[in-house]
Order: C-alpha cells, then sequence, then structure tokens
C-alpha cells in the first residue's frame, strides 16, 4: 500500500477499476439490469443529495471575496477545457472513435475536483483557504454548467442525445437531490459531521455501483468490440497533452497576471483537475443511451495520470519552498 501511495493509487481509484472489471466480465441481462438501472438512479440521487449537504453555499460566497483568483481558475476548468476539448476534434476519426471522442469532450466539461485540489495545494505550499473555495464553486457550479455545456456543445453532434426527457431526467436525478441537500444542510449537518466516515462509504459505494453499470451496460450491447487497443493507447496520450497543456496555461496565466506563489499554486492544481466522482454520475444521466462506459473511459484515465502528475509538482513546490525558505535564513 505504501508502494502505490507514492503514486496516489489509492482505494477508491482501485476500487473504481475494480468495478470496471467486474462489469465487463458479469454484465447483467435481462430483468437484473431493470434492477441494476433503478438501483444507479437511487445511488445517483443520494451521491447529489450528499453534494447538496456538503456543499456551503455560505462560505463559499463569503470566500469570493478573492474574485480574481476564483474568476481564472473557473476560466480554466470551464473555458480552457472545453476550448482545447474541442480541437481534439480534428483527431476523429484517425485517432478517436466518435464515442471515444465524446469522452474526451466530456471530460473537459465537468467540474475541478474538492479534495485532491486542495489536498496538492496543501502539499505544495499554496494558498489552502483559496484553494477551498475555489475548488468548493467549481462543483458547486458544476452541478449547473457541465448539463448546459454538455447540451451547447455536444448535442448538437450528437453526442449526447439531449431531448425534453433528457433534461427531466437532469432535473430530477440532479438537480432536486442536491436542492434538497442544501435545504437539509442546516438540519442534518451536526449529525453529517459526526459520522462523516460512514457517509464517504455511501458516497464512494454510489460511484462503484455507477461505474459497474455503465461498464456492465456497454458490455451487453458490444460497445468494446469496436475500440481497439490503439485507440486506448490514443486516449492515453491524449490526456497527457490535454494535463500539460493546461498545466502549461495556467502556471503562466497565473505569473502573467501578478498573481502571488501561493495563489499561483492554486490556480494550476484547481484548475486543472477534473472530478471522477461528478462526472461519472452526471454521465449516467447525460449519456443514458450512449455507450456510457465508453465515454467515461478518457475520464478514468485523465484522473489517474492527474493524480500521479500532480503529485510530483507538488512535490516539487514544495522542495522550492524549503530552499526559498533556506536561503532567506541565512540573510
Amino acid at each position: 500500500m505504501k508502494f502505490l501511495s507514492r503514486f496516489y493509487i489509492d482505494g477508491f481509484i482501485l476500487g473504481v477499476l475494480a468495478a470496471a472489471i467486474l462489469g465487463s466480465i458479469f454484465p447483467v441481462s435481462g430483468s437484473g439490469q431493470t434492477v441494476l438501472d433503478w438501483a444507479t438512479r437511487i445511488a445517483i440521487g443520494i451521491l447529489f443529495l450528499l453534494y447538496g449537504v456538503r456543499l456551503s453555499p455560505t462560505e463559499a460566497l463569503r470566500g469570493l471575496q478573492h474574485w480574481r483568483l476564483h474568476s481564472v481558475v473557473l476560466a480554466a476548468t470551464f473555458i480552457l477545457f472545453p476550448l482545447i476539448g474541442l480541437g481534439f476534434g480534428v483527431l476523429v476519426p484517425g485517432v478517436l472513435s466518435e464515442d471515444l471522442y465524446t469522452g474526451v469532450l466530456y471530460l473537459c466539461l465537468v467540474p475541478s475536483t474538492v479534495q485532491t485540489s486542495i489536498a496538492f495545494t496543501s502539499i505544495a505550499k499554496g494558498n489552502v483557504a483559496g484553494a477551498i473555495v475555489s475548488a468548493s464553486v467549481s462543483n458547486l457550479l458544476g452541478v449547473f454548467l457541465t448539463p448546459a455545456l454538455v447540451i451547447l456543445l455536444m448535442s448538437a453532434d450528437g453526442g449526447a442525445g439531449i431531448t425534453l426527457t433528457s433534461i427531466v431526467d437532469i432535473v430530477l436525478q440532479l438537480l432536486v437531490p442536491f436542492f434538497a441537500g442544501q435545504l437539509l444542510r442546516p438540519l442534518v449537518i451536526d449529525w453529517f459531521q459526526k459520522y462523516r466516515e460512514p457517509t464517504r462509504f455511501v458516497d464512494r459505494g454510489s460511484i462503484f455501483l455507477i461505474v459497474f453499470w455503465a461498464f456492465s451496460t456497454s458490455m451487453s450491447e458490444g460497445i468494446w468490440s469496436t475500440v481497439s487497443p490503439s485507440q486506448v493507447v490514443g486516449v492515453v496520450v491524449v490526456c497527457v497533452v490535454l494535463l500539460a497543456a493546461v498545466l502549461a496555461i495556467t502556471a503562466l496565466t497565473g505569473r502573467a497576471l501578478g498573481f502571488s506563489l501561493p495563489d499561483r499554486i492554486v490556480i494550476v492544481f484547481c484548475g486543472s483537475k477534473k472530478s471522477l466522482a461528478a462526472g461519472l454520475a452526471m454521465a449516467s444521466v447525460l449519456f443514458a443511451d450512449q455507450p456510457v462506459g465508453l465515454i467515461v473511459l478518457p475520464l478514468m484515465i485523465f484522473h489517474q495520470i492527474q493524480l500521479i502528475v500532480c503529485a510530483a509538482l507538488a512535490q516539487r513546490y514544495a522542495r522550492g519552498d524549503s530552499l526559498r525558505s533556506r536561503a532567506a535564513g541565512r540573510r
């Protein structure tokens, strides 16, 4: 486990991979598929209910006083990423199939992570308070912006298949539970804080079920037979290029706009992350009639790459801070 932790491959990542493998090896069909579909819908509702309870809009709005910092992070998450994702359209069909490109573009539309963005900012000696607000606001707005961006950028080419029914599903499965969580927050937040660990099991268990459903459905429909190993390698290369481009642009932008080093660290780590948990949950609703397993594959690959690369980058920032501190002490 210590060896895996060096590469930020934790139990959650292993659980997601295990759920994907089980769904591929033991796909559910017939009446079992109907039960699995309903169980997944309920899990999504519970997941977004927990998101609503967990996020504090009051604290996020209070922290928005540092609006320049948060504006840059949000621009990276919801403008820079989508623009680069649209540019990758030139790789179809030579490098990416239509479904895999849909997945690459979709990963560019999901919100930033919360926990890892804050953790890496802390390791790198950045502005942790700023990271908390930026990551939280990104997740909060992502509930609305990600479906809106999918409708705007992907429905025109048939990628998302957005219909009136899809919009109703988005409202019922994502927004209604989220707002219910926000309304319940004052009543249950003390209980939620007291039993934080059990709720994390529910949270992660919901994600595992969604992943199992996505890959089981894809196998039942014979989707994986349409993908070649070279296309999967192509997805990995695209994810590496995407992350490298965003890391470089966010670092240069923070410097060009005159932010302090702690704030530049926030921009780099919060602006370059994509949330696997939120992305998987939304994809199961947004792409209900599409090959969800293929569509979420780029997000799963990108998530692991970002953890490994950003772990190394955070440690490099931390070493630089130690060197600066020792240099200052000798003066």
